[in-house]
């Protein structure tokens, strides 16, 4: 009999929680800019719904703190078979969902092998797609076998499409399909997060209470969370949001403008926290010789895409929209991601050179572009204003429309947009997930932009399965550098989160990569 060599990864489960004595109880108001659409792992794809669902479904492995690394979740421990082609998981004992079922090992094979399909897996299926099964066992182990070494996939285990459901509440959910159950699920979820949806009220308020059979401990010994509910408030105006905060109608605020930062910081009232970010903000551009309405379209063009970037002056931008608190990209990718490549700010501001690439196109003598921006976001504004500014010497006319979020969004996922404003945020520690949706066309038409590159879908799909540090990291050094050259997008800077909060909301924590992390979170009385 031949034996199996496996390398044993045993970890110490991270609390997250205080190290002072924290207060149990109360209901913590959280003003959010947008509503979620859906609250199934497989089919979020906005921020609004990922950050939310992660607080209401657990994962075998959970992004530690500083978003580097992982950390047990609903797994205590794993075994990677020696030739990478395995991974064995030991579950929690005693793991339950929100209404008191238990977690099982066929629980976990049956939401990881709905979200490693690609019919069933939704947008974000790419992360898990080399599982090819999973086998679970009754004493509380779980095995992944892999059509190749994958060298994300811990990481990918720890994000929201990975998130374990209750598989016989889907099925018994109406519906002809899985994509139906699971739809109509998602109203109403049930998870193994912190956390359990009580109602909803589209675009108005999201009301979530503690989860009693939660597994994590906080530092009284007790089961976290500490807060009895966490309540959203929609409030899509920034300014609004930042009133009822002042008010005392909300307890904390996201995406405060970069604009207010200074004035919050020195209100004695509030806490204003720049969380560390792995986010960028850039503009989108749809890079197609026409448009959904037949428009022939100059952003086809690369040499004015190139144009637009030199007449963007991103210090300017900066200045402007973060009030100094962003820095220029310098990758398409945040730099805080593995394998990011960046000798300087992309496309420094050259309005000569921006002119004189523009005169070698046909659009010499300019022309208008539509930009769709997010109705009652300042942020949003400032950038718009400035870009009309600066591009005006190119004979560039920028014609803004403000749109409700989840109309922008259709928009977008139609590929029905000229140019949009855009943020990204990663939601693992590696290279694999922004490349994949902003580089390699199979998965979203590199964000619904209809650019490609057939030399970047190789080196993508040789990465993905690369375990040699330095071959992977020279395949993901080309890939930027031909993203750089074609320029898809017009660059822009990263930035942190900027989250204000009364005093009394103590350790709320926004990690790089996205996460709402409110098990810890607790009311000072």
């Amino acid at each position: 009999m031949q034996r199996r060599t496996f390398l044993t990864v045993t970890l110490l489960a991270a609390t997250g929680v205080p190290a002072r004595a924290a207060t149990r109880g109360g209901t913590l108001v959280y003003g959010r800019q947008t509503d979620c659409i859906y609250l199934d792992p497989v089919h979020t794809a906005q921020n609004a719904d990922i950050w939310v669902s992660l607080n209401l479904y657990d994962t075998l492995t959970q992004p530690t703190n500083d978003g580097k690394g992982v950390a047990p979740g609903l797994a205590s421990s794993w075994e990677v078979s020696q030739d990478g082609k395995a991974m064995t998981f030991r579950l929690r004992p005693n793991l339950k969902f929100a209404d008191g079922s238990p977690l099982t090992a066929d629980d976990v094979k049956w939401s990881l092998e709905r979200a490693a399909n690609k019919a069933t897996g939704g947008q974000f299926q790419f992360l898990l797609a080399s599982i090819t099964g999973v086998d679970a066992a009754g004493d509380g182990t779980v095995t992944l076998h892999l059509s190749h070494p994958d060298p994300a996939m811990l990481q990918a285990l720890a994000t929201f499409n990975a998130g374990i459901v209750p598989s016989k509440l889907i099925m018994a959910e109406p519906g002809a399909t899985l994509d139906d159950k699971s739809k109509s699920f998602a109203q109403h979820p049930v998870g193994s997060g912190p956390f359990t949806l009580k109602s909803w009220g589209r675009n108005s308020e999201m009301v979530l209470t503690r989860n009693p059979h939660y597994w994590k401990q906080g530092a009284d010994g007790q089961p976290l969370p500490y807060l009895d509910s966490v309540r959203y408030v929609i409030v899509p105006d920034d300014a609004t949001r930042i009133l009822k905060l002042k008010a005392g109608e909300i307890d904390a605020a996201e995406f405060i403008p970069y604009s207010r930062v200074a004035e919050l910081k020195a209100d004695p009232r509030l806490n204003m926290v720049l969380f560390p970010a792995a986010q960028v903000n850039y503009f989108t551009l749809n890079n197609r010789p026409t448009l959904k309405d037949g428009t022939k379209n100059p952003l086809n063009d690369v040499r004015v895409r190139q144009a637009l970037n030199h007449a963007t002056d991103k210090e300017a931008l900066i200045q402007v929209v973060t009030y100094g608190i962003g820095t220029p990209e310098q990758s398409f990718m945040p730099m805080s991601t593995p394998l990011s490549y960046g000798t300087g700010p992309l496309y420094p501001y050259d309005m000569n050179k921006a002119k004189a690439l523009l005169a070698q196109s046909e659009w010499a003598k300019g022309f208008e572009i539509t930009l769709y921006t997010i109705a009652g976001n300042a942020d949003d504004v400032a950038k718009a204003t400035a870009l009309q500014q600066m591009w005006a010497p190119l004979g560039v006319r920028l014609k803004v429309q403000q749109m409700e979020s989840a109309t922008r969004l259709a928009h977008y996922n139609g590929a029905d947009f000229q140019m949009l404003t855009s943020l990204w945020t990663n939601d693992i520690n590696d290279p694999n997930e922004i490349a994949s949706l902003f580089c390699y066309y199979p998965t979203i038409q590199n964000r619904h932009s209809g650019w490609d590159d057939p030399v970047i879908d190789k080196l993508f799909e040789d990465s993905q399965q690369e375990l040699d540090p330095a071959r992977r990291a020279a395949q993901y050094k080309e890939i930027q550098e031909r993203h750089f050259a074609a320029a898809p997008i017009i660059y822009g800077y990263e930035v942190p989160y900027p989250v204000a909060m009364a005093k009394k909301v103590k350790d709320f924590v926004q990690i790089p990569l996205g996460n709402n992390l409110f098990a810890g979170t607790y009311l000072s009385p």
